[in-house]
């Protein structure tokens, strides 16, 4: 079915925001279904990435990731992201799009359009679990295949292989768990060979959404303090948060204060060129 065919009001994602040198749109998971609707009807290959604190601050220190930039879509996953967005750049409408959740309303809403499903990453017990938690909240949800790969990087023959495997099952959606950046990096080098609309990069939902690790109250979610949660469960997440959130929280106040002058029509802080 071609584009023009399509009878499916799109959602506007040329309203862009710069935080820290990634452009986010303005999003909701409501339009991100009605988009993913729409690539599947179109038939296309498409990258998602859901882009927190990490991802952002990690683009700033490797330019080899600023690919992002020229991906279908990039969603605000992070409080502070969304913080960001309302105080420096006055844009209310943000909202966040997190990994976890936009995957269950995936499986949820695909259950009345028969949406595919295939699952890549995660260790072999994360992943039977995700695939038995997902039949059981969503019986109607059509699981196509799914995949751990080893801890190691494949051959060229098993990956091909794999390639053949997703594209053999003809997927709709195909969720991808390997941590950021390696999860974008890889999505990106193997998208003009796999034939699935829907691409996405979900980190840690495998282990959220399996019931192997817990998410934070939503109180810790809703007041940036989730990651504080994630460390005292996993303390190898200690490092990682210590050299991006600090980093993060610098531009953060830099560019508030930034905003606040401009609007008091004073001298303005020199920008840094990201």
């Amino acid at each position: 079915m071609r584009a023009a065919q399509i009878k499916i009001k799109l959602p506007n994602l040329n309203n862009k925001i710069d935080i820290v040198g990634i452009k986010f749109p303005i999003l909701s998971y409501e339009k991100c279904l009605v988009l993913f609707k729409y690539w599947i009807k179109e038939g296309q290959s498409h990258q998602v990435c859901i882009a927190n604190v990490h991802t952002v601050m990690t683009a700033l220190k490797d330019p080899e990731l600023r690919f992002i930039n020229h991906l279908s879509l990039v969603t605000l996953d992070g409080t502070p992201l969304v913080w960001y967005a309302k105080l420096v750049r006055k844009s209310k409408e943000f909202q966040r799009v997190c990994g976890p959740e936009l995957m269950l309303r995936c499986l949820e809403h695909g259950q009345q359009h028969q949406w595919k499903h295939f699952f890549l990453g995660g260790k072999e017990d994360v992943l039977h679990d995700l695939v038995n938690v997902v039949k059981y909240r969503y019986p109607k949800a059509n699981i196509v295949g799914s995949y751990s790969p080893p801890f190691r990087t494949l051959t060229e023959e098993e990956d091909q292989a794999l390639v053949d495997l997703i594209n053999q099952q003809k997927p709709d959606f195909l969720w991808v768990g390997l941590g950021a950046p390696k999860q974008e990096k890889w999505i990106a080098a193997h998208i003009d060979r796999l034939q699935v609309p829907v691409q996405l990069g979900v980190g840690a939902a495998f282990d959220f959404n399996s019931g192997h690790v817990l998410r934070a109250p939503l109180w810790m979610q809703d007041n940036g303090l989730e990651w504080i949660y994630r460390v005292f469960q996993d303390k190898r997440l200690f490092k990682r948060y210590l050299a991006t959130n600090p980093l993060f929280l610098m531009y953060f106040v830099r560019d508030l204060l930034h905003s606040k002058l401009s609007k008091k029509n004073l001298t303005p802080i020199k920008q840094v060129s990201y």
